[in-house]
């Protein structure tokens, strides 16, 4: 591991973050091309929340959260600190104090591949964390690693300055370059969404407003009746 603080990374435009954050994780992810999805196993430690902002990397070793107070220094608003460790770790690397600070430097929450404590009291600040376990393991500071270089989480790279948002359907990552490209595509596919949802509220069926009736066909579907059905099975 290279031990390093990166300084002074480059990030996208504020309103254009809280604009792609506005449609959410589910919206973006699919107008995107379905990529950039930090898997399952980071869920929501309290409902409600939804953020987006510019990714500060920090890569820890298992059991130590020096490299986190290392990170905060580099945390401007409107940033999401990003941690994870060398090798699995579930240990509660995070808590409150730590999300004091991040407050007062304009953070908007912690994506953790490992484990967060203080739970009640992150509830109560309403300090948004998406986390992949909880533990009251505590940790040490006494290791090196390194702030603001390429880490993976949930099977993507994010590199510092990445766009991260996350609420209730979990996190997702955009590349800096994608984030026009998102905006534009994430309002076709609400428009898209509305028309739909004004067919189905009218009364139109899933099977034909999506073709599928045809699909099931050609795989093999047949549509019979109760009694032709009992008949074939008799």
């Amino acid at each position: 591991m290279n031990n390093v603080v990166v300084t002074d990374v480059p990030r996208a435009p504020g309103d254009k973050i809280d604009e792609l954050a506005g449609f959410g994780v589910a919206t973006v992810h699919e107008a995107l091309g379905r990529v950039g999805y930090v898997g399952t196993e980071h869920r929501p430690l309290h409902r409600g929340s939804r953020i987006g902002g510019s990714a500060v990397t920090a890569l820890c070793w298992p059991g130590d959260n020096m490299m986190i107070h290392a990170a905060v220094e580099q945390c401007r608003p409107g940033d999401i600190l990003v941690v994870t460790t060398a090798s699995p770790s579930t240990d509660g690397m995070f808590g409150e104090l730590l999300a004091t600070s991040l407050v007062s430097r304009g953070v908007r929450g912690l994506v953790i591949d490992a484990g967060v404590r203080d739970v009640a009291e992150l509830k109560e600040m309403g300090f948004p964390v998406w986390s992949r376990a909880i533990s009251a393991q505590g940790t040490v500071k006494a290791t090196a690693g390194s702030v603001n270089v390429p880490v993976t989480v949930g099977g993507q790279t994010i590199h510092a300055g990445d766009v991260i948002l996350a609420d209730d359907d979990g996190v997702l990552r955009v590349a800096q370059a994608d984030v026009e490209r998102g905006i534009t595509a994430s309002k076709a596919r609400l428009a898209k969404e509305e028309a739909t949802r004004a067919a189905l509220a009218g009364g139109e069926l899933g099977l034909d407003r999506y073709g599928l009736r045809e699909k099931l066909a050609s795989l093999g579907v047949r549509w019979v009746t109760a009694e032709e059905y009992a008949k074939e099975q008799a």
